[in-house]
């Protein structure tokens, strides 16, 4: 047998050595270690543990027979980590560690075989956002149920989640401090012209808009608050003619030649080809964002569908979400 071989051989025999010393550990014994390490004295680690101090010793002695190597120097004024032991007890605590995240999926998954996730949210939202993330939800955890509501206003957004009567809601931020929110994507505001208007440019003027009768949502919903606040800033009167709730009531009346109406893209879509679209004076845009309850208790499900919306956004930011038309 050449040296080669005669190493080999040592090696294969130290190798299968070490998996009999691992199958032989115990998990109490590398609780132990920690506590002992941590406490420094053998007494103080038995009460942590709420184990007799023999029992220590014991486990300590044991972990140090399976391993060969003195993990700690025994004294008059406790129990010290050796050099050796100083190393090993860095290993215990990430299995420990790894344990604890081991028990974590478990119950997580144990909470993601049912139960149900209550969305509240506004139109746009539940047309063009919500189904692709519900179907890769449903995919993943297909035994969890997805309620959506829809709403016209934020107040009624934050009220649902507030009373409990749903889970996440998707709204126009800011909001009140009461709730934890994400920006999802920013939702650009459009001026939709009837089919026989004469655009000069692709960005209408204060003065060309204060021509039209203008068709927009009524002051409390969530779309048209932070708009009027920006229309009060032309130097024109405009003359607000129609207030609708309905989005596609408004386009329709648009497309008929009733008046203009300023819209988000997604409240607007889908804009029929014969209507002219135009930008505002100054670019402007709504902050879409998903909210819970600071305070709330959010079961798993819940996580874990905040999670895919966080996923959609990332995609979002880097030019590739589907669900946001241009």
């Amino acid at each position: 047998m050449n040296k080669i071989d005669r190493l080999t051989e040592s090696h294969q025999g130290k190798k299968a050595m070490n998996q009999i010393n691992t199958r032989r550990m115990k998990l109490s014994q590398i609780q132990a270690l920690i506590a002992v390490a941590e406490c420094e004295n053998f007494s103080e680690a038995a009460l942590e543990l709420a184990l007799s101090q023999s029992a220590v010793s014991h486990a300590i002695a044991s972990l140090e027979t399976e391993l060969g190597v003195q993990l700690f120097h025994r004294g008059r004024h406790g129990a010290q980590l050796t050099p050796v032991g100083e190393r090993v007890v860095i290993h215990g605590r990430q299995i420990v560690r790894s344990l604890e995240m081991m028990l974590k999926e478990a119950d997580l998954e144990k909470g993601l075989q049912g139960g149900q996730v209550r969305i509240v949210t506004f139109r746009s939202v539940a047309t063009h956002i919500l189904p692709g993330i519900i179907v890769k939800f449903r995919d993943r955890f297909p035994k969890i149920a997805v309620s959506i509501n829809e709403v016209y206003y934020t107040q009624a957004v934050e009220e649902a989640l507030r009373s409990g009567k749903a889970d996440i809601g998707f709204v126009s931020l800011p909001i009140s401090d009461e709730f934890e929110t994400k920006e999802i994507l920013r939702d650009k505001y459009l001026v939709l012209l009837p089919p026989t208007a004469k655009c000069k440019n692709a960005k209408i003027t204060w003065e060309e808009l204060a021509n039209y009768p203008l068709i927009l949502q009524p002051p409390e919903t969530a779309c048209s608050m932070p708009l009027r606040k920006y229309l009060a800033t032309s130097k024109f009167p405009l003359n607000i003619a129609y207030e609708l709730n309905e989005d596609s009531t408004i386009v329709s009346m648009v497309m008929q030649g009733l008046g203009a109406a300023i819209m988000p893209r997604l409240a607007a879509e889908p804009i029929p080809a014969k209507v002219k679209i135009c930008s505002l004076p100054m670019s402007f845009e709504r902050v879409i964002g998903v909210a819970v309850l600071r305070d709330g208790l959010l079961i798993p499900a819940v996580f874990a569908f905040l999670d895919l919306v966080t996923s959609a956004a990332e995609i979002e930011n880097e030019g590739e979400f589907p669900i946001n038309p241009s």
